[in-house]
């Protein structure tokens, strides 16, 4: 579904020019960059619950969405979103059914968001990047599209309301996995994902510190020592 039905234009107008407009305009750049065919994974900073309404309501590509299952509960709010291209997801636990929608939507040619990070981040470092987007992204054969978000996290900050502040927004260059290399790992895919989410924020305006690098298990000392050790470590 690369062009956007008219239901789905004439929200995401409402959402530009009742909602972000008002809150102090917005910005973006790279649109040029958004593939209007094939399997996309879109992958956002996520610093902000605004964030999805913003990706959606300027992306020139309709796109489906996750969202918590709670939300479906209201019978209004369950329709409207359904109506959106979003369905539900069991927040804290492996979801094997909305998994396996997200796959289906993904191998059908469309264009999934996906928060590389899986949860909101506090706007001065991002999070660890999550292995369930390179599981989808190696299943399905997915472009990954990069997109920075600046604004949001001060247009709504974490736990309190929202206030005027002007937003902007990056796309980045699409890639895929063979990018990277023949056979990435996981180490190596977060890594690229990373640097690619940094830059895409950097042009929206927003610097963000790169993931803090896991901490490794500390190696237990041995039991005796030779006197005559080569660990480099004693050097």
């Amino acid at each position: 579904m690369a062009h956007r039905r008219p239901w789905y234009r004439f929200i995401a107008w409402l959402a530009r020019n009742v909602l972000f407009r008002p809150l102090g305009g917005f910005r973006v750049t790279g649109r040029e960059n958004v593939p209007m065919g094939g399997p996309v994974i879109i992958a956002p900073i996520h610093v902000s619950y605004l964030d999805p309404m913003l990706v959606g309501a300027v992306s020139p590509r309709e796109i489906s969405f996750m969202a918590k299952e709670e939300l479906f509960r209201n019978p209004i709010m369950n329709k409207l979103i359904r109506s959106l291209n979003t369905f539900p997801v069991k927040r804290g636990q492996n979801d094997s059914s909305a998994i396996r929608e997200a796959l289906r939507l993904i191998e059908s040619g469309r264009a999934l968001l996906v928060f590389p990070e899986g949860t909101r981040g506090n706007g001065e470092q991002m999070g660890a990047i999550q292995g369930g987007l390179m599981m989808m992204a190696r299943r399905t054969g997915a472009q990954i599209l990069p997109v920075g978000i600046w604004g949001t996290h001060k247009a709504w900050p974490r736990g309190q309301k929202m206030r005027r502040h002007k937003t902007a927004l990056h796309f980045g260059k699409p890639f895929t996995l063979a990018d990277i290399g023949e056979r990435p790992s996981r180490e190596e895919f977060s890594s690229f994902l990373a640097e690619k989410l940094h830059e895409a924020c950097l042009q929206a305006g927003l610097e963000l510190k790169m993931p803090a690098a896991p901490e490794l298990p500390k190696a237990s000392a041995p039991l005796e020592k030779s006197s005559e050790s080569s660990d480099p470590s004693q050097a």
